[in-house]
């Protein structure tokens, strides 16, 4: 169960875009994904660059494409505040599937959003993800983390 902060009905629609958000993420959908974000939209993902900016379609697809049948997942501990047209997202999300190459994908991460509603509608404005890393001086990812 998600904590929620602000309005109810708000928080309703807000979720209703996050599912439909993951299920295109979870189906391959690039096109399907793209339509939850904003245009301006700023990404900072588990991959290289430091930041993405605006919707990129090829690359998304591409991404997809390195993967075999769906990719699955699951979030836990997701907090939602909610102020005006502008919401914040967070949580810990679970990666699952398995690569072309045959690798298997087993991997939690923290994500969290920034929302805008815009002309009625919840769009995805800001995507962070992240991965700790060892402070041991190896900075190495820590992968393996769990909930």
């Amino acid at each position: 169960m998600a904590e929620i902060i602000g309005n109810r009905e708000e928080a309703d629609a807000i979720f209703a875009v996050l599912v439909a958000w993951a299920t295109a993420i979870g189906e391959k959908d690039a096109a399907g994904v793209l339509s939850h974000l904003t245009d301006d939209i700023v990404e900072f993902t588990l991959a290289p660059p430091l930041q993405y900016k605006g919707k990129d379609q090829p690359s998304l697809q591409g991404w997809f494409d390195t993967w075999q049948g769906p990719i699955e997942g699951d979030v836990e501990d997701q907090k939602l505040t909610i102020g005006g047209d502008i919401a914040f997202w967070s949580g810990l999300t679970h990666m699952l599937g398995t690569k072309i190459d045959g690798t298997k994908v087993d991997l939690w991460f923290r994500e969290t959003l920034g929302l805008r509603k815009e002309a009625g509608v919840w769009k995805i404005a800001h995507d962070h993800t992240s991965v700790p890393f060892a402070m041991d001086g190896s900075g190495l990812a820590e992968l393996g983390l769990k909930p």
